[in-house]
């Protein structure tokens, strides 16, 4: 198996090589990918150095499976050429996710529709991952009409560079900005650019990608993201309605077997989610303040909590992949090029 990690230098593609590393996937030949300015720089994996190589250099070797973290743009250009030379690519970026062509993929809700044909296959948002993993059981159990989402976003899922903000701030030293305002002591009502209805590129992405993942265009989505100054997950309080009445005790027992999904909710012991006591470095998805929304029949409120950078883009990504190799769909002879 030759696995090719594209965008290796950054933030989320450092935490695909931990990631890899940590549930021992079974890699013959590995490849680390980045830019041109990267290219000879040497990173470790799995106790030895490997020197950074080009984007073409890397299509010609043709691996079995490529990881993209590289930014749409370089998916939108790199992407195919891999595909085309007989590559599976997972892609993180959002550059393929509401193409009606290829799957956009959670493992655990619609893995099974992946086939060895599709040779771009696309890793949802972030915050889009931890909120349909806890929607999935109840969807299927009473089906949600609509849901109302307020995200709380740590600055890793921006960068190393707004990480180097915040953290220069919280030390009063002079620094480049990731973001127009200061981060810390501070939220941003806004995650990427602004679009013609008022939302945000974010809040459109969870409302468009929990429809696909569903396979249901009928459920309605409003959202709102903010930008925090937290490392180590993502929050959200969403609030559901659903078409079926539902139970307390129900709702915890479903979310509590769904793969993936760990349930914290004793609020009486001062027990719920949160990014640095759960979430920080953990693959699950954690869901807590589950209580009835008392204004209207049929509703539910929670909060829902997962490391960003892990289930949010490198875990997803590589569960893909352990898919992908579990059912035999990667590997296809390769082509001439």
């Amino acid at each position: 198996m030759k696995v090719a990690v594209v965008g290796a230098t950054g933030l989320v593609g450092g935490k695909m090589l931990q990631v890899l590393e940590e549930r021992n996937f079974p890699i013959d030949e590995f490849l680390p990918v980045a830019s041109e300015r990267s290219v000879g720089k040497i990173i470790k994996f799995r106790g030895k150095e490997y020197e950074i190589i080009g984007m073409q250099t890397a299509v010609d070797m043709q691996p079995d499976i490529a990881i993209f973290s590289a930014g749409g743009g370089t998916s939108l250009e790199w992407a195919p050429k891999f595909a085309a030379a007989g590559t599976t690519v997972i892609d993180n970026s959002s550059a393929w996710r509401m193409d009606p062509s290829k799957k956009l993929v959670v493992p655990e809700i619609n893995a099974h529709v992946l086939t060895e044909d599709d040779k771009i296959i696309a890793n949802p948002n972030c915050s889009t991952i931890q909120m349909v993993l806890a929607l999935y059981p109840l969807h299927k159990a009473y089906t949600a009409k609509r849901i109302v989402v307020s995200t709380y976003q740590s600055v890793t899922g921006t960068g190393v560079k707004a990480v180097d903000q915040m953290m220069n701030e919280r030390n009063g030293t002079e620094g480049p900005m990731a973001y127009k305002y200061p981060i810390d002591m501070n939220a941003i009502p806004q995650i990427d650019v602004f679009v013609e209805n008022g939302y945000t590129k974010e809040e459109m992405k969870m409302v468009n990608e929990t429809k696909k993942i569903m396979g249901d265009d009928s459920i309605r989505v409003t959202a709102t993201t903010v930008r925090i100054p937290v490392m180590g997950g993502h929050s959200e309080s969403v609030n559901i309605e659903f078409e079926n009445e539902f139970e307390l005790a129900e709702v915890r027992r479903l979310l509590s077997e769904m793969p993936g999904v760990v349930v914290v909710d004793d609020p009486a012991n001062f027990e719920y989610p949160m990014p640095l006591i759960h979430a920080q470095d953990r693959d699950e998805v954690f869901v807590g303040r589950i209580r009835r929304d008392e204004t209207q029949p049929k509703t539910l409120n929670c909060w829902i909590v997962s490391d960003n950078l892990r289930k949010g883009a490198a875990t997803n990504a590589v569960q893909i992949a352990e898919y992908l190799v579990a059912h035999h769909l990667v590997g296809a002879q390769k082509v001439d090029i």
